[in-house]
Order: C-alpha cells, then structure tokens, then sequence
C-alpha cells in the first residue's frame, strides 16, 4: 500500500522517479519526525523542562522563565518562517533551510550538557536557540509533505509521519530512562541531552540524502533581492485573502487552540513535578506513554481525516483534548494523571497531525513553503502567547496566594491548576472558531 501510493504521489506531482525512489524518500520524510520527535520527548516535555525548572532555576520563578524561553524563541521563528517560507519556494532551497536550522537545533541541544544547577542565562540561551532551530525547520519539513503525497494521501502520510514521529521519542527515552536509573544525579541527565542531539542528527540524515526536491528554483527579477521578493509576495498573498478565506479562518482558529495544546505539553513536566511531586524517571515514564498513545492518535486521526474530513477530525481531537484537560484540575494522584496523560497523548496527535494536513490541502500549488510559513506564523505566535501566558497565571496566582499566608508548595500547585484552567479556555475558545472553517475535502456533510 506505502508503495502504491508513493507511485500515485509521483505521477500526481509529475515526478520521474521510480516508484522505489518514491517510497525510499517518502520513508526519509518519515525518519526525521522520527529525529526532531527525540528532541520534542526529550528536552520540551520529560528532561530539560523539569531540569531547567527544578534544578536550574528552583521554585514557581523557573516556570515563568521556562515559558519566557519558549515566547522568545517562537517570537523569533514567528518573524523569520514566513519571509524565509517565501524565499524557499521561489529558489526551491526548502531542504537547504531545513539543513540550516536542523544543525542548529542538533548543535544547541548537545551545547545543554554545559547547563549546571543557578547557570539560567546559558540554560536559557541555548534553549531559545535549540527551539528557533527546532521549530524553523519543522517549517521546511511540513512543506516538503506536498511533494511526497498526493491531495487524497496526505492525511495519511501525515499521520504515518506523526505515528513514526511519536514511536522515535518513545525510543530516545527508553535510551535515556536506564542511564539516569542506573547513573543518579544531575551528569546523567544533561548527558542525556548529548544522546538527543546525536539521536536527533542520525535519524535527520536519510531526508538530506535519498528525498529530492522537485521544485525548479526560479530567476531573480532584476533589481530586486530575496528579501524585497519575499517582501511583494507575501504581500501579495496576504493581499488575495479573499481566495483564501477558509485559509485564513483554519489559520486563525488554530492559532487559539494551539495556543492550549502548547501550554499543556510546554509545561506537561512541571505539572507533573509541581501537582504530584514526580521525579525524573516518572516523568520519563510519563512522556514513553504520551509518546506511545500518541501513535495510535496519529493513525486514527489520520483515517478518520480521511474518512470523514479534516476538520470534523480536528473537531473530534479537540473535543477529547479539553474534556481530558479540564479533568486535571479534579485528578489527586500519580495513577490519574497517568492515565490523564494517556487521553491527552492519544487526542493531542490528532489535533496536530491533522492540522498540518489542513495547511497542505489548503495551500495553492506552488506556494507550499510560503502558506506553511504563515502557518508557522499562527503556530509560533501561539507558541509566544501560550506560554508566557500560562507561565505569568502560574506564579502569579502563586504569589497572590503564598502573599496570603498559603504554605509555598501549596500555593505553587493552586498556581498550576489556575493555569491549567487558562488553558481550556484556549481550547474552547478555538473550537468554537473552527466550526467556521469549511473543509473542502469532507466526505459527509459539513458539521
């Protein structure tokens, strides 16, 4: 089946590679997710978020500026995506940026292990630098999804992508758990990061190799530079959003309830830590069972996109998504928040996987890099708000309470809980909006 659809993707996309190239690319395609998965399993939700707020920082201060880092770096990656997007499709350089911001990620990420216990610049430095990488270059990755799949596939590809994705940070972190059971102390843990990067940049390496980009760069007018181009295109484009008006909804319904889904796994650790006092190989533990439930999430999310359509999908995951959020606030044990977290896992894949292919089946032909940029634009933005709005409701309730006379842990969980409940509201919020967006490509009626 993978290669009969790899053959209909290269005829549909006029491509004269062999169908074995074809599915040998599409499989190069799906081991990267494989690689930057490591890194979002790793440092975003079980490691170096807990590490970061615990050990590097201490108290409720480290969840604020764990969610300052992360604005930072989507605020840098909201601005650069959408001018290099458009500067990647006209001189077909989508695998060159990818190269550019995959290396910078994978070099950031190792640089980690130089963290120590009161070192928070450093630690927030090359964080914010791991995630501009990071995040920048799932921009070039998700725009090479066209060139792989054809309209009737891709939401299936995407979900195989987020499946493989997803099984990719299981494994890194069944490589790291023994090594920080086994070897105690805060060395194995930023050893760990080294191990991610590694991990990271080997599974990275066959998309550089074996997928070949099929766009034909193109001439330069005269007078101009790719800045001033990127300049009147996405002017342009930002201009004709009458003919993109469904584009323009989907964009900014998913801007809000990203905004949720990333407050939710940017600080799925120190929930963890904070609510139910978790140490580090429970969080481990915690994120192999997201990661392991999220690859099934991806796999049925990405038949019933294409079965019953993209957004009624999307529709179904947000709803499983908030309804298992909002349940948090009531859970009182480590076994609850388990099981919670497998929910979340299942629903969240769903939400993301579905929502890139959206984009893909929404882009006009030609202008992949550039729509993914500006949805980049809505999901790193989301990235910005998210964060740092869940980190401010965070400590700042905390500090209300604890000014009060709460016991300091007390008041730090009562924090979290607060945020937590921001969160929904971003959830809510944005499937709301999301019934507005027409899906084209349903197959039933419109909900």
């Amino acid at each position: 089946m993978e290669l009969s659809s790899a053959m209909e993707a290269a005829k549909a996309n006029g491509k004269s590679e062999s169908p074995e190239a074809a599915k040998r690319a599409r499989w190069a395609w799906y081991l990267y997710d494989f690689g930057n998965s490591a890194y979002a399993a790793v440092i975003l939700l079980a490691v170096y978020s807990a590490y970061f707020k615990g050990t590097v920082v201490g108290g409720a201060r480290g969840s604020w500026l764990w969610g300052l880092s992360i604005g930072i770096a989507m605020l840098i990656v909201a601005v650069l995506s959408p001018i290099l997007g458009t500067i990647a499709d006209f001189v077909a350089a989508k695998k060159r940026f990818l190269f550019l911001f995959t290396s910078l990620s994978v070099v950031a990420t190792a640089l980690l292990f130089f963290v120590e216990a009161g070192d928070i610049f450093s630690g927030m430095i090359f964080f914010i630098i791991a995630e501009v990488g990071y995040r920048a270059a799932q921009v070039f990755y998700d725009a090479l999804l066209p060139e792989i799949s054809t309209q009737e596939d891709m939401a299936k590809v995407s979900g195989n992508g987020w499946a493989i994705g997803s099984a990719g940070g299981v494994l890194c972190l069944l490589i790291v758990l023994p090594l920080i059971i086994i070897f105690k102390g805060a060395l194995m843990v930023r050893l760990s990061m080294v191990i991610t990067a590694v991990f990271y940049a080997l599974s990275s390496a066959p998309l550089f190799l074996f997928l070949k980009e099929k766009a034909e760069p193109q001439v330069l007018p005269a007078g101009e530079n790719y800045l001033s181009l990127a300049y009147k295109r996405l002017r342009d484009t930002i201009g004709s959003t009458r003919q993109f008006r469904q584009f323009i909804r989907f964009i900014i319904a998913f801007l809000v309830y990203n905004d949720g889904i990333l407050m939710i796994l940017d600080f799925a650790a120190i929930i963890g830590a904070v609510l139910f006092g978790m140490n580090q190989q429970q969080l481990i533990i915690l994120m192999i069972i997201v990661q392991v439930t999220s690859i099934g999430g991806a796999y049925l999310f990405g038949i019933l996109a294409a079965r019953f359509g993209s957004k009624r999908s999307i529709i179904y995951s947000l709803i499983m998504m908030i309804l298992t959020v909002f349940s948090l606030i009531f859970i009182q044990d480590i076994v609850g928040f388990y099981i919670l977290a497998a929910v979340a896992g299942f629903a969240l894949t769903g939400v993301q996987s579905v929502s890139r292919t959206m984009v893909g089946q929404l882009s006009p032909e030609g202008k992949s890099a550039e729509f993914y940029g500006l949805f980049s634009v809505a999901g790193r933005t989301s990235s910005f708000i998210g964060p740092t709005v869940y980190g401010l409701v965070a400590v700042g309730v905390a500090n209300s309470y604890h000014a009060a006379g709460e016991n300091i842990h007390i008041a730090e969980q009562i924090g979290q809980r607060a945020a937590v409940l921001s969160a929904v509201a971003f959830l809510v919020a944005g499937l709301v909006l999301l019934f507005f967006v027409k899906d084209a490509t349903s197959k039933t009626e419109e909900v």
